[in-house]
């Protein structure tokens, strides 16, 4: 991924040349006066670490005598190399324009300051000069001085982050499969480096040519440096990204256990500079604390860390799950309110349905939910699946059609459907009969863990709450289902979504109304069912337990559960749904009729200006945006008949022609990165399907953060340079 140049009126990139970019020093006092010379007034409340991690200048902006090659691949500084060639005049060609890398003005003060500090280290150089010509001595100034010792350590470092790079791109841990084989043979990492030693790597072979034949190469702590550096390297390529992209939305993912503590994965999404929507991994957040600890945390790794802004963060999403759903619905609120453009809406990797069913906090629902997660599971093996639709045509073979249009329901993913739940309701008799299928093994093709598996898994649905609370989801999340689907389709569908809403509510608001008359028929829809698979209609244990403790009257089944399951879930499905489509939200949804395709729709009546005083303060010229979208409709209006209309964002961000309607640009840029519209790979690979792809190859104990972050960025450039430099300065010291 490219690196940026932070000089003002400077739009180099990595990506278009060889140019050589370098890091802003860690000394303070050299690094104020790069900042000084540059004249970036944003830069200077900046710590000298922010800016050596987080800012690059091109080779550019240096006197050339600054600037050494050591090698065909590598260009150094001097050590007393200041940037001091720089443009700071063209922007005033266009004072229309607005810049992000805004040029201090300066004062005669500081004109007198620098003069006098230029003219006193002019002095110092002639007096060292002066004396190094009196000793007799001379430097060699075109490369860094490194001992021949220096320069093979580095060499040995290279191969090192090579072998740790290989490991994560290939999903492979560092350590052996069994705890226990420890003694008996090396961990992957070192037979890796022996395989390379044997290969003819001069470089470890020096190194380890006089090691212990059974004596680890390296420690585990030294292992850990190794990833630490490698997956700051690869994590700092995106943010280099995300930062000059500016605008960017918060997504985090289902929680991932390491050592026993919960972590949070954590994504980005933005615009990158080729007007690309993309959704990278960054890191694991531990989630421990309450919720304003964990927002503190988020705050402090996304600023503090990374050299964000949280008030340049425009949405979040929040895949949580079981019991994380709550604090998580917690951690949303709390954001909102210190900013309040970072909208909180669902996920566009989880349906809709799927996100309302999560959210509800009661007891019967979270069962569902995970049962549902343990049969996405259980069934992916090709051999319950068939056991599956064996025992749907047993059941259904009286009913051909319905048998075999369950079974195309069926597919693997089908636990993450929008209609998961009518899927289920149809499937719950098979189901059963497929459990005791597999509890009775007869030919003994099925392991114990997977009998145990199913047994656990029918036991569950063999209970009439569990089947009532299926029922009541279903039929509740009915009004919902078209809705969601439309949020997860094509930029036309989420517009026409958008103004659905009020039609959604005002079904929800119907039921609520007459919860008596519906509940009575789903009770009956329930009851049914739980007559066909044999399982007795009764009031959980539970709570006639607690009933019977208290001293209270018998309460029969149907007012119990209209009581505790109907009501409940139909209110929480309203809030959940008011609360995820706020007025905020619905208005910046409502100006995807930015984009050519839904103009078209609108017969080009769209009214964008009504709603969008919510992103006018990201806007480069927001006086000038009801003119510049009056001339982007008549654009699109009076095209010629062969130009087809642009019906995504991206297409629309394409075109060559935008970047003259710059309000539209950079309001189609904003919208892109709200974490309810999909993306445009979202059919093959994504950071999120990486990670799971990455959590699902191994067992448990051998997850690594580190590894985990290497294996989902394949597709981001790593430079082992820059591993080297990291490591290099401590690494000398402690190991030689």
């Amino acid at each position: 991924m490219p690196n940026f140049c932070a000089a003002p009126n400077c739009t180099r990139k990595s990506t278009q040349s060889d140019l050589a970019f370098f890091r802003f020093p860690r000394d303070p006092e050299r690094c104020r006066i790069w900042v000084e010379n540059c004249r970036r007034a944003d830069l200077e409340a900046k710590t000298s670490d922010q800016l050596n991690k987080h800012y690059r200048l091109c080779a550019k902006h240096f006197d050339p005598a600054m600037v050494c090659k050591t090698s065909p691949y590598r260009t150094v500084l001097k050590d007393t190399a200041i940037p001091t060639i720089f443009d700071l005049t063209s922007h005033l060609k266009n004072p229309h324009t607005r810049h992000r890398k805004r040029i201090k003005e300066l004062t005669e003060e500081d004109i007198r300051k620098i003069k006098e500090r230029r003219l006193a280290s002019s002095i110092d150089q002639i007096a060292s000069k002066k004396d190094a010509a009196e000793d007799g001595t001379t430097t060699n100034e075109d490369e860094p001085q490194l001992s021949t010792e220096e320069k093979a350590f580095r060499e040995y470092l290279r191969s090192l982050f090579e072998a740790v790079v290989m490991l994560g791109k290939q999903s492979i841990p560092l350590m052996p499969l069994k705890a226990s084989e420890t003694e008996l043979k090396p961990n992957n990492f070192q037979a890796l480096l022996d395989y390379r030693m044997n290969a003819g790597d001069e470089a470890l072979k020096k190194r380890f040519e006089a090691t212990a034949v059974n004596s680890e190469y390296l420690s585990v702590t030294q292992q850990s440096q190794l990833l630490d550096i490698c997956e700051n390297t690869v994590r700092e390529e995106m943010l280099m990204e995300v930062r000059e992209s500016r605008f960017f939305s918060l997504v985090t993912g289902d929680l991932v256990e390491f050592a026993n503590e919960k972590h949070l994965p954590l994504f980005l999404r933005f615009v990158n500079q080729q007007n690309v929507l993309r959704e990278e991994f960054l890191d694991f957040v531990p989630f421990d604390g309450d919720e304003p600890a964990l927002v503190e945390r988020l705050e402090a790794q996304l600023t503090d860390r990374w050299g964000l802004s949280m008030e340049d963060c425009r949405g979040q999403a929040h895949k949580a799950t079981g019991i994380s759903t709550t604090k998580m619905k917690a951690v949303a609120i709390l954001l909102m309110e210190k900013y309040p453009l970072a909208l909180h809406m669902p996920c566009s990797h989880m349906a809709l349905n799927i996100h309302l069913a999560n959210s509800l906090p009661f007891p019967n629902v979270q069962v569902v939910m995970e049962t549902l997660r343990r049969i996405g599971a259980f069934f992916q093996a090709q051999s319950t699946q068939d056991e599956l639709e064996k025992a749907i045509s047993t059941h259904y073979q009286k009913n051909e059609e319905k048998g075999a249009a369950l079974k195309q329901a069926c597919i693997p993913g089908w636990t993450e459907q929008h209609n998961v739940f009518d899927v289920l309701l149809d499937m719950l008799p098979p189901l059963l009969l497929c459990m005791d299928n597999i509890r009775d093994n007869e030919e003994g093709k099925f392991a114990a863990s997977v009998v145990a598996d199913g047994y656990s898994i029918a036991e569950t649905l063999a209970d009439f709450e569990i089947v009532v609370t299926i029922v009541i989801l279903k039929n509740v999340l009915t009004f919902t289902r078209a809705f969601g689907r439309n949020l997860q389709g094509e930029t036309l569908d989420v517009f026409f979504a958008a103004n659905s809403l009020t039609a959604v509510l005002h079904s929800l608001n119907e039921v609520n109304d007459n919860i008596d008359v519906y509940h009575e028929f789903w009770y009956e829809e329930a009851v049914s069912v739980a007559t066909m698979i044999e399982i007795p209609v009764k009031v959980p244990r539970l709570f006639l337990r607690k009933q019977r403790a208290a001293d209270v009257g018998e309460i029969q089944a149907e007012p119990y559960f209209k009581e505790y399951v109907t009501m409940p879930v139909i209110h929480g499905i309203m809030q959940e749904v008011e609360d995820m489509f706020s007025e905020t939200n619905l208005k910046a949804l409502k100006c995807l009729s930015l984009v050519p395709a839904v103009m078209g729709q609108m017969k080009f009546n769209t009214t964008e200006e009504n709603y969008a005083d919510v992103y006018r303060n990201d806007l480069p010229n927001p006086d000038t945006l009801p003119a510049e979208l009056h001339c982007w409709r008549i654009k699109w209006k009076h095209r010629g008949k062969e130009v087809r209309l642009p019906t995504t964002i991206h297409e629309t961000l394409q075109l060559p022609d935008v970047k003259f309607f710059p309000n539209v640009n950079s309001f189609l840029k904003v919208l892109s990165t709200l974490p309810v519209l999909k993306l445009e790979d979202s059919k093959s690979d994504t950071a999120s399907g990486r990670l799971q792809a990455y959590l699902d190859s191994m067992p448990p104990h051998q997850w690594n953060k580190s590894l985990a972050m290497l294996n989902v960025n394949t597709h981001v450039k790593h430079d082992l340079d820059v591993m080297v430099h990291l490591r290099f300065p401590v690494s000398f010291t402690d190991l030689c």
